[in-house]
């Protein structure tokens, strides 16, 4: 290849840190180091940092009050906190669950915690697209349900879920309703005091929406009854001990301005770049798309190649100098197909030749046309060398 062609494509998995985040974020790493719990004034500056970062949040999520945003370490701290804490503090109203096949992990490890401490959990299927049908959710309600939780959009094939409908009926029944939207924010407009009135909890994580890993946020409607997850000091209202982590509170608080300053047209530059994308992959024989063709976030393409191991396909992709994964980076290094692709009926074989392609800021026109290049030469290269190949076939579209 000569000089190194680097493409990245998996920013559902992580995004960069934008220059502007990274600059908001220097001061609290150099001169306002202070503990925001002390009261000298290098740990006011850090506690005044803390709470207009919670006050962006609050704004760009439409929530009514600041309050009602908690920091965290991440996405998977967030669902364990939404999950657990509700249920926890509801034991004694009920023990039934109601959620997907098709969510996160930090949401289904949770959920079968939950099932060895007397909890039962209501799994529901999803169609091909893996979309959840609203009517399910309702008749899956017992008078002990005492939460449903709903992804807003899946992280591996990009559904994007009826989640109005499905917290309308939440609220209608009186049981507290959680989505994880850790992949949405930047992509859909959120408006927890008018559209989105009937979320109680939403799950988010900065690396999502190019700000820093290893900070997060539960959104909290006031009056839902939830336990403490951490103990210990009185940070986060006496909710979630542990001296905050300013630096990338800032850095969140920052990117999840940029990232909804402008999303009309984030989504329009992406969605073009994806239909152009996956034109071009179904041309190649034996494919299938994952997910639906258009209830899906704008940048995310998941595809099934026949008689292809999706491991070796992001191996020789990767010394092509595209970076992209199989599905979710958290259960990456796993052999076993995706549970995701498993419940929208993929046979084993075809759910192992996945590939996710992810679209963002860091993509261009020219990496479109490049990929393009590549990838039909990589599959038929491995496709060469299997047993089971059978030439002279159409793609699934």
């Amino acid at each position: 290849m000569g000089e190194t062609h680097l493409i990245y494509m998996d920013h559902a998995a992580t995004t960069f840190t934008k220059p502007e985040v990274i600059e908001a974020m220097l001061p609290f790493l150099k001169e306002h180091f202070g503990n925001p719990s002390s009261l000298y004034s290098i740990g006011r500056e850090g506690k005044e940092a803390v709470e207009t970062s919670r006050k962006k949040l609050a704004k760009a999520l439409g929530a009514a009050q600041p309050e009602e945003i908690y920091f965290t370490s991440g996405g998977t701290e967030s669902d364990n906190w939404a999950i657990k804490g509700t249920a926890f503090s509801r034991q004694k109203k009920g023990k039934h669950i109601i959620t997907t096949p098709i969510e996160h992990h930090a949401v289904l490890y949770p959920c079968e915690y939950l099932e060895t401490q007397g909890f039962e959990v209501t799994y529901l299927p999803v169609d091909e697209y893996g979309l959840v049908n609203p009517a399910e959710v309702e008749a899956s309600i017992k008078k002990d349900t005492v939460l449903i939780s709903v992804m807003y959009a899946n992280n591996e094939i990009g559904t994007i879920e009826p989640i109005l409908e499905i917290g309308k009926i939440a609220r209608e029944h009186g049981i507290p309703f959680h989505t994880d939207a850790v992949q949405v924010i930047g992509k859909v407009p959120l408006d927890l005091q008018r559209e989105h009135k009937d979320v109680d909890m939403l799950s988010l994580s900065s690396h999502k929406f190019y700000g820093p890993k290893g900070i997060g946020a539960l959104y909290i409607r006031e009056g839902t009854e939830i336990d403490n997850y951490m103990h210990g000091g009185a940070q986060e209202r006496g909710k979630r001990a542990g001296t905050e982590n300013v630096v990338g509170i800032v850095g969140m608080g920052k990117a999840i301005e940029l990232a909804t300053a402008n999303i009309e047209a984030h989504n329009e530059k992406l969605s073009k770049m994806r239909a152009r994308l996956m034109a071009g992959i179904l041309e190649i024989p034996y494919c299938r798309l994952n997910g639906h063709p258009e209830k899906r976030l704008p940048g995310n393409l998941n595809f099934s190649f026949e008689y292809i191991e999706g491991e070796s396909l992001l191996l020789m992709l990767d010394q092509m100098g595209i970076c992209c994964s199989t599905g979710s980076a958290c259960s990456s290094g796993s052999s076993e197909p995706s549970h995701v692709l498993r419940a929208i009926g993929l046979a084993p074989k075809t759910a192992q030749g996945t590939l996710r392609l992810t679209l963002g800021d860091a993509n261009s026109e020219e990496d479109i046309d490049y990929v393009l290049e590549v990838l039909p030469e990589v599959v038929g290269k491995l496709r060469a060398i299997s047993p089971f190949y059978k030439p002279e076939s159409k793609c699934e579209k």
